[in-house]
């Protein structure tokens, strides 16, 4: 897997890209598959793939008020290439992240991996703190 982090293009957007060697469709898989989420990114997760539904990751699902996105909902999704959800921190970064109004939003976009790219993601909100990765798949 190789990372690539771009500056932000102001204080409220952070973009990461990501080549992760997979198909497109296997890479998004990875954001909203419960069991692929808890191979890579969280012990717990409880992610349904629709507007609304649940984008929880529980790195303590025994404390769950607290270390967890709980509560974080999927705002927009376009099977295989893009998915949106807020997003909380872990207990560490709490103070920091979790005081927004509103959360922090992540969009996720899926692309067929080119050597170089300088598209930008897609970004979504305003006023909220802003995470976007492009997955290079």
């Amino acid at each position: 897997m190789e990372r690539t982090t771009i500056a932000p293009v102001d204080d409220d957007v952070i973009h990461v890209t990501v080549a992760l060697g997979l198909p497109p469709d296997a890479a998004f898989e990875h954001f909203t598959s419960n069991d692929l989420l808890e191979r890579w990114l969280t012990v717990a997760a409880n992610v349904e793939d629709r507007v609304g539904g649940p984008y929880e990751l529980y790195w303590r699902p025994d404390d769950r008020e607290n270390d967890s996105t709980i509560g974080c909902r999927v705002t927009a999704i376009a099977p295989g290439r893009m998915l949106a959800f807020q997003w909380r921190s872990p207990q560490r970064f709490k103070e920091l992240a979790n005081a927004a109004d509103p959360l922090t939003h992540v969009v996720v976009s899926v692309v067929a991996h080119t050597r170089v790219s300088r598209e930008r993601p897609l970004e979504v909100g305003t006023k909220a703190n802003r995470l976007a990765f492009r997955v290079a798949a």
